[in-house]
């Protein structure tokens, strides 16, 4: 184990025991340096590698302190490395959309309101009838966020967030394929706000594995290709 690998360890001992609490400061390095045996370079290293992941939040002229650690914070310092996956790692995200998203709109079809519904509602006529890149990717993902907004779980929303981050930079380069994802994407959306304006779970979460499902086809599709193709979804 390096002298970086042998901070971090030690570090992440001290939070998840408990020595170190949310909100606590941590020792001095000298302190710490001690406790662990590793330099005062590795220490400093695996404190700026931790406070990227939002675990650590160093203050100027005060220390280092032990972050919130909410789940969905720490969840979201993932789309660091998620964002430069290829499109085969991209795949495999859209697999893992294939087994929550259905769960997330089965959770809010029990739980949505019809002002939310009219929102949505309003948000997909926006969305069908846009035929700009940039202004359907930020609309579909608003739809999609804000119904794991409504399903209550802020760890699962920021999960999903990261999982959908990659593909939403990816285009189509050919223009037939291009229409053809945005006719099934807009009926896709349609089914799913369905089922939640019925407040029917089981309706949401097929539309929803359905939808997601026809996304797995384009990525699949285009990973197995060109690399230099794009897809967005």
């Amino acid at each position: 184990m390096s002298a970086l690998d042998t901070a971090l360890h030690g570090l992440r001992s001290l939070i998840a025991d408990g020595a170190l609490r949310p909100g606590d400061r941590l020792p001095s390095e000298g302190e710490l340096c001690e406790q662990l045996g590793v330099s005062r370079g590795s220490l400093r290293e695996a404190i700026r590698m931790l406070a990227a992941l939002g675990v650590l939040e160093t203050r100027h002229g005060s220390g280092s302190y032990v972050g919130e650690l909410r789940a969905a914070d720490l969840i979201s310092s993932l789309s660091l490395t998620v964002g430069l996956l290829p499109m085969a790692g991209v795949l495999e995200l859209t697999e893992l959309r294939r087994a929550l998203e259905p769960h997330v709109a089965a959770l809010a079809a029990a739980r949505i309101d019809p002002e939310t519904v009219e929102r949505l509602d309003a948000l997909l006529a926006e969305l069908e009838a846009s035929d700009d890149f940039e202004q359907h990717s930020r609309l579909d993902h608003e739809f999609h966020m804000s119904i794991a907004t409504v399903a209550g779980q802020d760890a699962l929303t920021s999960l999903l967030d990261v999982l959908r981050s990659r593909s939403r930079a990816y285009r189509l380069s050919d223009a037939s394929d291009a229409a053809e994802l945005k006719r099934n994407s807009d009926v896709g959306h349609r089914a799913i706000l369905r089922g939640l304006a019925d407040g029917d779970p089981v309706a949401a979460s097929a539309a929803a594995s359905a939808h997601v499902a026809d996304t797995a086809y384009w990525v699949r599709k285009y990973s197995v290709g060109d690399e230099d193709d794009q897809l967005g979804r």
